[in-house]
């Protein structure tokens, strides 16, 4: 308390007004002795972060990324740093990160920058950023979760996936032609090569093709594969799904065909306000209290929640060492194949299988039993169906009832419309998913599902809310992963600062574990 401030708090005391003092003069051109240690209070957020999360490491991943001689670069780890700084403080543009953290004296605390040094020019971090590549992103994602497990902060034994429609930073009606855009792509590679081969006269004429070639068809196997495929598409590397993959029957998707000059990697989704470019980023989160999450993978929209999740089950239980009891996802995980592959490794498939009975006027799959020993089924009025044929490529066996008894059955509008007989699907894999089915009355799988529901909302809210995950700034696949990997990591970051001193004091944005509540609102009830 200064000494203005002691007196006229006296002078209150005594019943006495203060004087009206002189106007306050602005000292501002005037040196002072003052260091930036002295100046950053000692409960400061960004002390404790610095204290607790040691990015040393960044500089050894980094090091044969940059030349021996030549001009020195902006540190790795001030880069990273000041990712962290954007994540906190909820800032969207790095030209305003930039700004901000020259006048807030905590950031350039943080960042050792001091008072009178010029924080890195924005456009620098873009170039960073292209040089480490998503690679080192990942690294330091992992890195994260291994300092969480290295807290205990991860439980293990359940696991939980979900994802989120995540907004690109491109316009729907900006879509053209496909084969457009790649011939464009392509005669501007050709351009850039020979102005690169005049340029340098020691440059040979190879007969090698140009990268910037489009790739033509190829004749492929009954499994879709190429002849000449030495291994096959790795998801979880590219990040998106095999652009020469075999189509479905004669659909197709608008990606197939329409593409964004913007970003041409977003891809058309449906959201409550209608269809926009995006892309969905997918969460394996632990079950325990903490939350943390233990993978993050962000892929156009067209490709479906659940396609990832096999492989990214697989990479979690092998670097993380873990054997889950159960994992637990909505119904759109619930496929044959993601069951059969959780059920064969141990796990239980907490799932929700859709229920087709509901979306069919006639008597559902349900109103018919299986007799295992005939193997046929019988309808509600005691006739067979006998099994017909086996479908391999649909995964499924075709029962049909005999048509002269099904077309003088009394009840047959109820059942069917077909003169033919009246016909049911089963699976190849009929026991795995009765297996699964006999999972949901019981309390562990209701427990699943009710925790569930709590689990991953607030953690995508979170990162919408306050880390600007609800529209990517960055265009392109890899960068979109790039900022994923940032805000996951930043979530797990703010757990682990919670759990290593800091508690649920109050973070640049708020509380490290929970969003603001609401206030409630009071409303009047008639007839109280």
């Amino acid at each position: 308390m200064d000494e203005a401030t002691l007196l006229e708090s006296v002078l209150r005391r005594k019943g006495k007004a203060p004087m009206l003092g002189p106007p306050k003069p602005r000292r501002l051109d005037e040196p002072i002795a003052v260091s930036l240690e002295a100046l950053v209070p000692r409960n400061n957020f960004y002390r404790h972060l610095e204290t607790k999360l040691d990015l040393g490491f960044v500089r050894e991943w980094t090091r044969e990324l940059y030349a021996d001689r030549g001009w020195p670069s902006i540190d790795p780890v001030v880069f990273f740093k000041l990712h962290l700084v954007m994540f906190f403080e909820g800032i969207r543009s790095e030209r305003q990160l930039i700004e901000t953290a020259s006048l807030n004296l905590a950031h350039r605390w943080y960042l050792g920058y001091a008072l009178d040094e010029d924080l890195p020019d924005h456009s620098s971090l873009t170039r960073i950023r292209q040089r480490l590549g998503v690679d080192i992103f990942q690294r330091f994602f992992e890195k994260i979760v291994d300092l969480c497990q290295e807290a205990g902060l991860i439980w293990g034994r359940e696991l939980y996936v979900d994802a989120t429609k995540v907004q690109a930073n491109a316009d729907l009606d900006s879509l053209i032609p496909r084969f457009y855009h790649d011939a464009k792509m392509h005669v501007a590679g050709l351009f850039t090569e020979d102005a690169g081969a005049q340029d340098d006269p020691r440059t040979e004429t190879q007969d090698t093709p140009s990268t910037a070639l489009v790739r033509l068809p190829v004749v492929r196997g009954e499994d879709g594969s190429s002849p000449t495929a030495e291994s096959p598409w790795r998801l979880l590397e590219e990040r998106r799904l095999d652009p020469h993959r075999p189509t479905v029957g004669s659909y197709r998707r608008t990606s197939d065909f329409r593409v964004n000059p913007t970003d041409p990697d977003a891809t058309p989704m449906r959201t409550k306000h209608g269809t926009v470019l995006g892309y969905h980023d997918h969460y394996v989160v632990d079950g325990g209290k903490a939350r943390i999450i233990l993978a993050a993978l962000i892929t156009p929209a067209d490709v479906m929640e659940n396609v990832p999740l096999q492989d990214l089950l697989r990479r979690v239980c092998f670097r993380r060492k873990l054997r889950p009891h159960h994992v637990t996802g909505d119904t759109t995980y619930g496929t044959t194949e993601n069951i059969v592959a959780l059920e064969d490794a141990g796990i239980r498939a907490f799932f929700p299988l859709p229920d087709f009975d509901r979306r069919t006027p006639f008597f559902g799959k349900g109103e018919f039993l299986y007799d295992a020993q005939c193997d046929a089924y019988r309808c509600p009025q005691g006739q067979l169906l006998t099994r017909r044929k086996t479908k391999y490529t649909e995964a499924e066996v075709l029962y049909r009832a005999d048509p002269v008894n099904c077309n003088v059955c009394p009840v047959k509008t109820e059942c069917t419309g077909s003169d033919r007989g009246r016909t049911i699907h089963r699976s190849l894999y009929a026991d795995y998913l009765e297996k699964v089915r006999g999972y949901h009355p019981t309390e562990a799988y209701k427990k699943a599902i009710r925790k569930r529901q709590v689990w991953f909302e607030p953690l995508f809210a979170e990162a919408k809310e306050w880390h600007a995950l609800r529209r990517l700034r960055l265009r392109g696949l890899m960068n979109a992963n790039i900022q994923g990997l940032l805000i996951a990591a930043g979530q797990n970051v703010k757990r682990y600062l919670a759990a290593t001193g800091w508690g649920r004091r109050h973070a640049p944005c708020g509380s490290l574990l929970a969003l603001p509540r609401e206030p409630e609102r009071l409303s009047a009830v008639s007839g109280c």
